[in-house]
């Protein structure tokens, strides 16, 4: 019977040995398929793949990108229920590599590095796990955690752009089967490269999946933040777990590194100065006993809509930060975009009433004619926003404004983010060609209007210094009101410098510039009337 109840024993293990060993290979297999897939497609890039679609493909290529999917699902749930002894395991392709990592509660915290890893000569990335990572999986239910960590050396599986990924690296990470986030101590991962990164913005993203409509997911810097502590390294700040890379996107014109402390202080204090003109302005009309006339009505929904643009641009920067919500940084983005939409809008009214008064004198009469153009001015910017809005919220967002290091050391090297329109379709439309427009027609008005009062001047139907005056205010009008925006058309090449320093300096200051026209349009029909009053007295008295 020991003979026997020996061998039992010895069988028995035998088979759990077997079972074990075919358990921890499930994910090595699953990880050859993923092998075998981007081989075979490896030929087929985005672009080929987005020409099928358009030729009626569609079908096609929805299911590769829901296989795509499928696989990386399959492969995180293998290696989530591989059964392996000892606290870690290993496993390894020629471009995917798996780490499974047993937790307990007392974990104090984890680094990884590419220098352990079989087959990568150098150190290429690295991961570091703070020790707050099990908290909160540990404070529901104390148990036994699993932390898979999955590398591709390979953009394929987590492609939907035509931006490039830095070394084509995507690092992965996921702990059991919840959802980490919100961490006050970042994970930190480092990607080295030994290329040349001049000429291209560098983002921290990672993989928001259900973000696309298609594709599986899209690539999003929310809750990363980009620095580069040395010229040949990119270090990624992230409070979540999730799939991460760096995202490289050409940038002909980068900010220079140096000049982001003065134009930052620029535009504090000129957005600063001109919200408190745009609420004096207000207050000032406001607590007038005569509310004005539609002109003056007109400025003040500029000054308005300035001061909005202020505000919101005053708050997008600290909000585009990682502790700040991702919700709360959409809904900045888009009130910004709308600020400055109405801005431009009522920008275009000042230029289309300018007209009226010098073209067709006082001969016309609309019929409700304030009421009309403010629907064009908040009604027109309200409804393209909202429509972006319900149709891709994703378009608003932290976007992060390139910067270059003419040092060459790169310490200290961070982007600076903003929330604002991340689509460059949208950006270049309903923000560089609404502006264009916009700065056109004041343009076009401007040149007309001075060749009017030029005519009226040569007719001697005006004297002299009523014309002379009369051009100084179309000038001025015309100018506060569009003109200093069309320098955003002239950040290229030798222009870009002065055009930063122009364009932060007059358009940060552009509420106070309309608050000084308020002013003296004020004082200039104050005089008016009292000129009135005394021609009225004087033909009082001769009577």
């Amino acid at each position: 019977m020991d003979c026997w109840g020996t061998f039992f024993l010895c069988l028995c293990f035998m088979t759990s040995q077997s079972e074990t060993v075919e358990t921890s290979q499930e994910p090595l297999l699953w990880m050859e398929k993923l092998e075998v897939m981007a081989r075979s497609h490896n030929s087929t890039s985005l672009a080929d793949q987005q020409r099928k679609a358009r030729k009626g493909f569609l079908k096609e290529v929805s299911t590769k990108l829901d296989q795509k999917e499928s696989l990386i699902r399959g492969l995180e749930c293998k290696l989530l229920n591989a059964s392996f002894r000892g606290s870690n395991l290993t496993l390894q392709t020629p471009t995917i590599q798996s780490l499974i990592f047993k937790l307990g509660c007392n974990f104090a915290g984890l680094s990884l590095s590419s220098a352990t890893m079989k087959g990568v000569p150098q150190v290429s990335h690295a991961m570091q796990f703070p020790a707050e990572l099990t908290q909160d999986a540990c404070r529901d239910s104390p148990r036994e955690l699993r932390l898979i960590c999955i590398y591709f050396s390979t953009d394929y599986f987590f492609q939907n752009t035509n931006s490039s990924l830095l070394n084509n690296y995507v690092l992965g990470a996921q702990l059991g089967h919840g959802h980490v986030s919100n961490l006050s101590e970042p994970i930190n991962i480092s990607f080295w490269h030994n290329q040349s990164l001049e000429g291209y913005t560098v983002t921290c993203v990672f993989w928001k999946e259900g973000a696309s409509e298609h594709y599986w997911g899209l690539w999003s810097p929310e809750g990363c933040r980009t620095e580069k502590p040395s010229p040949s390294q990119v270090l990624c700040r992230c409070n979540h777990l999730s799939y991460f890379a760096v995202l490289m996107q050409l940038s002909p014109a980068p900010v220079p590194g140096e000049l982001l402390a003065p134009l930052t202080y620029i535009s504090l204090v000129g957005c600063s100065i001109s919200v408190v003109a745009s609420l004096l302005s207000i207050l000032l009309h406001c607590q007038a006993r005569k509310q004005g006339d539609s002109i003056t009505r007109i400025h003040m929904n500029l000054h308005a809509s300035v001061l909005l643009l202020n505000v919101a641009f005053l708050l997008s920067p600290a909000l585009a930060m990682p502790p700040a919500s991702g919700a709360a940084c959409t809904a900045v983005a888009a009130i910004l975009h709308f600020a400055l939409l109405s801005c431009l809008t009522w920008m275009a009214i000042e230029g289309f009433n300018l007209y009226l008064l010098l073209g067709r004198v006082y001969n016309i009469y609309i019929r409700r004619y304030l009421l009309k153009l403010c629907a064009v001015g908040w009604g027109v910017p309200a409804l393209l926003v909202l429509f972006l809005l319900a149709v891709k919220n994703s378009v608003y967002g932290p976007h992060a404004i390139p910067l270059s290091d003419s040092q060459g050391n790169g310490t200290g090297f961070q982007n600076m983010s903003i929330c604002w329109v991340r689509n460059p379709w949208v950006h270049n439309i309903l923000v560089m060609g609404y502006g264009g427009l916009t700065s056109l027609f004041n343009l076009v008005v401007l040149v007309w209007a001075l060749r009017v009062l030029h005519r009226l001047r040569a007719q001697d139907k005006v004297p002299n210094t009523r014309a002379c005056r009369d051009i100084f205010t179309v000038l001025g009008l015309t100018v506060l009101l569009g003109t200093t925006w069309a320098l955003a058309f002239f950040s290229f090449g030798v222009f870009l410098l002065p055009q930063l320093f122009l364009f932060t300096t007059f358009n940060s200051l552009y509420g106070f510039f309309l608050f000084l026209w308020f002013c003296s349009q004020r004082c200039r029909s104050e005089a008016e009337v009292e000129a009135e009053m005394e021609a009225f007295s004087s033909s009082q008295t001769m009577q």
